[in-house]
């Protein structure tokens, strides 16, 4: 892979993460981001960049996915500081509650399109 923020030292837990994936992640995965279904848009999940693991990227796109469940509302500060060197390294993190996931998947893939298409206009606009 030659994405330069690529970290192959964490390909193990990557697969690990895929293998025990969230209900959240699994149905975000089956229903709206493998195989190109979002727009034709390739995803990767479970991808290291940096120091982190993401869930899912489109690295077009520049786009992070993360879905978060309970224990997110207990280190939103963790998270904050991890989007912002996220988006340093010039990628939009777009955070997902995996309870909307499976009670209002439609708003969430509205949601999802939106903000691939913003990041669309801006690859496109130098």
């Amino acid at each position: 892979m030659t994405e330069s923020n690529y970290n192959k030292s964490y390909k193990s837990f990557s697969r690990e993460l895929r293998n025990n994936s969230t209900d959240g992640e699994i149905i975000l995965w089956v229903e709206a981001l493998r195989s190109k279904k979002m727009h034709g848009y390739q995803f990767n999940r479970q991808y290291a960049i940096n120091n982190f693991i993401v869930d899912f990227i489109c690295r077009k796109l520049k786009l992070i996915i993360e879905v978060d469940g309970y224990s997110h509302q207990f280190k939103r500060a963790k998270d904050k500081l991890r989007d912002d060197k996220l988006n340093s390294l010039g990628y939009c993190v777009l955070r997902i509650d995996e309870y909307d996931i499976k009670k209002d998947f439609d708003n969430v893939i509205r949601h999802i399109e939106s903000v691939v298409l913003e990041q669309e206009e801006k690859i496109q606009s130098p």
